[in-house]
Protein backbone atom coordinates (compact mmCIF):
# COMPACT_ATOMS: atom_id res chain seq x y z
CA UNK A 1 0.00 0.00 0.00
CA UNK A 2 2.10 2.76 1.59
CA UNK A 3 6.10 2.77 1.10
CA UNK A 4 7.95 2.13 3.88
CA UNK A 5 9.70 5.04 3.83
CA UNK A 6 6.67 7.25 4.78
CA UNK A 7 5.38 4.74 7.19
CA UNK A 8 8.74 5.61 8.76
CA UNK A 9 8.42 9.04 8.58
CA UNK A 10 5.20 9.38 9.59
CA UNK A 11 5.83 7.77 13.32
CA UNK A 12 8.73 9.82 13.35
CA UNK A 13 6.77 12.50 13.07
CA UNK A 14 4.46 11.29 15.42
CA UNK A 15 6.79 10.51 17.91
CA UNK A 16 8.40 14.19 17.99
CA UNK A 17 4.91 15.63 17.87
CA UNK A 18 4.44 13.82 21.19
CA UNK A 19 7.33 14.62 22.57
CA UNK A 20 7.40 17.97 22.06
CA UNK A 21 3.83 17.75 23.49
CA UNK A 22 5.03 16.43 26.83
CA UNK A 23 8.25 16.66 27.45
CA UNK A 24 9.76 19.72 29.83
CA UNK A 25 13.71 18.93 29.69
CA UNK A 26 15.10 21.05 27.18
CA UNK A 27 17.69 18.77 25.62
CA UNK A 28 14.55 16.25 25.32
CA UNK A 29 12.90 18.91 22.93
CA UNK A 30 16.14 19.37 21.15
CA UNK A 31 16.41 15.67 20.31
CA UNK A 32 12.20 15.84 19.35
CA UNK A 33 12.37 18.60 17.19
CA UNK A 34 15.62 16.65 15.77
CA UNK A 35 13.65 13.90 14.98
CA UNK A 36 10.54 16.18 13.28
CA UNK A 37 13.00 18.14 10.93
CA UNK A 38 14.37 14.12 9.55
CA UNK A 39 10.56 13.05 9.01
CA UNK A 40 10.59 15.98 7.49
CA UNK A 41 13.72 15.85 5.22
CA UNK A 42 12.79 12.17 4.14
CA UNK A 43 9.37 13.23 2.68
CA UNK A 44 10.80 15.96 0.98
CA UNK A 45 13.69 13.91 -0.35
CA UNK A 46 11.08 11.21 -1.63
CA UNK A 47 8.29 13.97 -3.02
CA UNK A 48 8.33 16.85 -5.22
CA UNK A 49 7.47 19.01 -2.30
CA UNK A 50 10.34 21.35 -0.26
CA UNK A 51 10.99 21.17 2.56
CA UNK A 52 8.47 24.01 4.26
CA UNK A 53 5.64 23.06 2.54
CA UNK A 54 5.84 19.47 4.42
CA UNK A 55 6.74 21.24 7.37
CA UNK A 56 3.81 23.38 6.38
CA UNK A 57 0.94 20.54 6.11
CA UNK A 58 2.54 17.13 7.72
CA UNK A 59 4.76 19.02 10.57
CA UNK A 60 2.83 21.80 12.14
CA UNK A 61 0.11 20.15 14.62
CA UNK A 62 0.59 19.86 18.20
CA UNK A 63 -0.46 17.69 21.09
CA UNK A 64 -0.67 14.18 20.99
CA UNK A 65 -0.62 13.01 17.39
CA UNK A 66 -3.68 11.18 16.55
CA UNK A 67 -5.12 10.04 12.88
CA UNK A 68 -7.48 12.33 11.04
CA UNK A 69 -11.13 11.30 10.71
CA UNK A 70 -12.94 11.16 6.98
CA UNK A 71 -16.42 10.45 6.81
CA UNK A 72 -18.36 8.97 3.70
CA UNK A 73 -21.97 8.55 3.59
CA UNK A 74 -23.56 5.55 1.59
CA UNK A 75 -26.68 6.91 0.10
CA UNK A 76 -29.09 3.99 -2.18
CA UNK A 77 -31.76 4.72 -4.48
CA UNK A 78 -33.23 1.56 -6.65
CA UNK A 79 -30.20 -0.50 -5.58
CA UNK A 80 -27.61 2.29 -6.89
CA UNK A 81 -25.49 4.40 -4.54
CA UNK A 82 -25.29 8.22 -4.85
CA UNK A 83 -21.84 9.86 -5.89
CA UNK A 84 -20.21 13.10 -6.40
CA UNK A 85 -18.11 14.49 -9.44
CA UNK A 86 -14.91 16.45 -7.58
CA UNK A 87 -14.96 19.60 -9.07
CA UNK A 88 -11.07 19.79 -8.38
CA UNK A 89 -10.27 16.48 -9.62
CA UNK A 90 -12.39 15.06 -11.75
CA UNK A 91 -13.35 12.09 -10.15
CA UNK A 92 -16.60 10.60 -8.08
CA UNK A 93 -16.87 9.64 -4.84
CA UNK A 94 -18.86 8.69 -2.06
CA UNK A 95 -20.35 12.58 -0.35
CA UNK A 96 -17.90 13.38 2.50
CA UNK A 97 -14.66 14.83 4.15
CA UNK A 98 -13.19 15.31 7.28
CA UNK A 99 -14.72 14.82 10.82
CA UNK A 100 -15.52 18.52 12.32
CA UNK A 101 -14.83 19.67 15.46
CA UNK A 102 -18.48 19.56 17.06
CA UNK A 103 -20.52 17.29 15.05
CA UNK A 104 -20.77 13.08 15.61
CA UNK A 105 -19.29 11.44 12.94
CA UNK A 106 -23.05 10.60 12.01
CA UNK A 107 -24.12 14.49 11.90
CA UNK A 108 -20.70 14.83 9.53
CA UNK A 109 -22.40 12.02 7.34
CA UNK A 110 -25.65 13.93 6.89
CA UNK A 111 -23.79 17.60 6.24
CA UNK A 112 -21.77 16.39 3.46
CA UNK A 113 -24.49 14.68 2.04
CA UNK A 114 -26.54 18.30 1.50
CA UNK A 115 -23.86 20.10 1.08
CA UNK A 116 -22.25 17.91 -1.58
CA UNK A 117 -25.43 16.52 -2.86
CA UNK A 118 -28.91 18.24 -1.94
CA UNK A 119 -30.25 15.95 -0.05
CA UNK A 120 -31.68 15.58 3.36
CA UNK A 121 -30.67 12.03 4.97
CA UNK A 122 -30.92 10.47 7.67
CA UNK A 123 -28.28 8.10 9.29
CA UNK A 124 -29.51 4.43 10.07
CA UNK A 125 -26.07 2.32 10.37
CA UNK A 126 -22.09 2.71 10.98
CA UNK A 127 -21.35 0.11 7.92
CA UNK A 128 -17.33 0.34 8.55
CA UNK A 129 -14.20 1.92 10.16
CA UNK A 130 -11.37 1.26 7.61
CA UNK A 131 -7.64 2.13 8.31
CA UNK A 132 -6.58 4.11 4.85
CA UNK A 133 -3.00 3.14 4.93
CA UNK A 134 -4.55 -1.17 4.93
CA UNK A 135 -6.34 -0.06 1.48
CA UNK A 136 -5.06 0.60 -2.39
CA UNK A 137 -5.25 4.53 -1.94
CA UNK A 138 -2.33 6.95 -2.93
CA UNK A 139 -0.18 7.26 -0.22
CA UNK A 140 -0.91 10.06 2.16
CA UNK A 141 1.37 12.29 4.51
CA UNK A 142 -1.59 11.63 7.64
CA UNK A 143 -2.99 8.30 9.70
CA UNK A 144 -6.47 8.65 8.46
CA UNK A 145 -9.51 6.66 9.26
CA UNK A 146 -12.48 6.26 7.03
CA UNK A 147 -15.87 6.21 8.46
CA UNK A 148 -18.95 4.78 6.49
CA UNK A 149 -22.45 5.44 7.05
CA UNK A 150 -25.33 3.92 5.44
CA UNK A 151 -28.04 6.92 5.47
CA UNK A 152 -31.68 7.24 4.16
CA UNK A 153 -32.55 10.06 2.25
CA UNK A 154 -35.56 11.83 3.68
CA UNK A 155 -35.88 15.17 1.31
CA UNK A 156 -33.90 17.66 -0.72
CA UNK A 157 -33.16 16.83 -4.40
CA UNK A 158 -30.17 16.25 -6.36
CA UNK A 159 -28.32 19.84 -6.61
CA UNK A 160 -24.23 20.20 -6.83
CA UNK A 161 -22.42 22.08 -4.27
CA UNK A 162 -19.36 24.17 -3.85
CA UNK A 163 -16.83 21.57 -4.55
CA UNK A 164 -18.79 19.55 -6.50
CA UNK A 165 -19.59 19.34 -10.46
CA UNK A 166 -22.14 16.73 -10.72
CA UNK A 167 -24.64 14.25 -8.35
CA UNK A 168 -25.47 10.99 -9.82
CA UNK A 169 -26.51 7.71 -8.75
CA UNK A 170 -24.67 4.60 -10.02
CA UNK A 171 -25.56 0.49 -9.72
CA UNK A 172 -22.74 -1.91 -8.67
CA UNK A 173 -21.31 -3.02 -12.28
CA UNK A 174 -21.06 0.67 -13.82
CA UNK A 175 -19.42 2.81 -11.35
CA UNK A 176 -17.97 6.28 -12.55
CA UNK A 177 -13.98 7.03 -12.82
CA UNK A 178 -12.93 7.28 -9.09
CA UNK A 179 -11.33 9.46 -6.80
CA UNK A 180 -9.12 6.43 -5.32
CA UNK A 181 -8.01 9.42 -2.79
CA UNK A 182 -11.42 9.62 -1.06
CA UNK A 183 -12.59 6.17 -1.38
CA UNK A 184 -11.63 2.70 -3.46
CA UNK A 185 -13.64 0.32 -5.74
CA UNK A 186 -13.20 -2.37 -3.50
CA UNK A 187 -14.72 -0.14 -0.59
CA UNK A 188 -17.93 0.62 -2.69
CA UNK A 189 -17.99 -2.62 -3.44
CA UNK A 190 -17.92 -3.71 0.08
CA UNK A 191 -20.82 -0.68 1.03
CA UNK A 192 -23.20 -2.28 -1.33
CA UNK A 193 -22.32 -6.29 0.38
CA UNK A 194 -22.76 -4.83 3.93
CA UNK A 195 -25.98 -2.68 4.01
CA UNK A 196 -27.37 -6.05 5.09
CA UNK A 197 -24.39 -7.42 7.95
CA UNK A 198 -22.86 -6.25 11.07
CA UNK A 199 -19.75 -3.16 10.21
CA UNK A 200 -16.55 -4.01 9.02
CA UNK A 201 -13.68 -2.81 11.06
CA UNK A 202 -9.98 -3.05 9.23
Amino acid sequence: MEPKWLEWAKQLQSIAQSGLAYSTDEFDMERFELIRNISVEMIAEQSDMGQEKVKDIFANDTGYATPKVDVRSAVFKDNKILMVKEKKSGYWSLPGGWADIGLTASEVAVQEVKEEAGFDVTPTRLLAVLDMKRHPHPPTLHHIYKMFFQCEIVGGKAVKGMETSEVGFFDHDHLPPLSIARNTESQIKMVFNKTDKGAIFD
